[in-house]
């Protein structure tokens, strides 16, 4: 099979890097940056450029970019893509994404899967991808309704033959309304927390907990504003609930009420015991 990879930044140069070190599969690569795929095709994470004369020879095609990039890349390019080529995203959002994709798919006769790797860490680029990036990962899809099962079932395959272990198949709407919880507003708080003056006294104070909570201040505010903006109405609401939350800590505190704080950290170590029943990794 030949793939085609655009992106070859950290979620893409992995991609990139994981087929090649995993599966015998061609890789045809292309990224904005010039010296990035030079760079890819040095280390043998691509076999070749994806130049348009190449696109009708994919099987399929990854694209890893930020979601606008993603759709404008697909609307200038559908054309070239020939029938039942599987196409799939790996952005952070989805409803977007896939209410623009899937009637151009429809239209010009391949297959869009909205697929989402649940894996990164907190650098970006090509220098930091790594063929092991999604060991023992979940992946998340939302395909179109009509999507036959025979496609879903290569791929799954797929995807597993790069380490993904776990697969979940929604919506685009419900995809965006639980990462809104599970990712965007970690984001933000990691980002507000790390504000602190405090912060800048931390070292020889610190542990687990502070290393755990700001992890992810270090990201990509260019990716990050697009994918919030995105999904702005799923994470005001997330976010505007952690607030009322946080305020009643601060007024039990304020208070010094000590029945009351002691409810709601109890309330919240309940929280947290019944959300891992339905998560075997922790």
């Amino acid at each position: 099979m030949t793939i085609g990879v655009v992106g070859l930044g950290l979620i893409g140069g992995s991609v990139s890097k994981a087929i090649k070190h995993s599966t015998p599969h061609t890789v045809l690569g292309y990224d904005i940056s010039e010296p990035v795929v030079r760079k890819a095709k040095l280390l043998d994470a691509i076999d070749g450029f994806l130049s348009d004369d190449r696109i009708p020879l994919c099987d399929m095609i990854i694209i890893a970019t930020y979601p606008q990039i993603c759709v404008d890349f697909l609307e200038q390019k559908a054309s070239l893509i020939k029938k039942e080529t599987i196409v799939m995203d790996c952005c952070g959002i989805k409803d977007f994404v896939c209410k623009k994709l899937f009637p151009l798919a429809k239209k010009n006769g391949f297959i869009f899967i909205g697929a989402h790797p649940m894996a990164g860490i907190e650098f970006s680029g090509f220098d930091n991808a790594q063929h092991k990036l999604f060991s023992n990962a979940s992946i998340i899809l939302t395909p179109s309704p009509n999507t036959d099962l025979e496609t879903l079932q290569q791929v799954k395959k797929f995807w597993g033959s790069l380490g993904f272990t776990n697969f979940e198949i929604t919506n685009p709407e419900r995809h965006d309304k639980i990462i809104a919880y599970t990712s965007q507003l970690a984001h933000v708080v990691s980002s507000a927390f790390i504000k602190s003056k405090t912060a800048l006294e931390h070292l020889g104070f610190s542990a687990g907990s502070y290393k755990d909570m700001t992890r992810v201040a270090r990201l990509n505010e260019s990716m990050w504003t697009e994918l919030f903006l995105e999904n702005a109405d799923n994470l005001r609401m997330e976010l505007d609930e952690l607030i009322t939350n946080l305020q009643e800590y601060s007024k039990a505190l304020k208070n010094r009420d000590e029945k009351k704080l002691k409810a709601l950290l109890k309330e919240g170590r309940e929280a947290k015991e019944l959300a891992d029943k339905g998560d075997m990794s922790i």
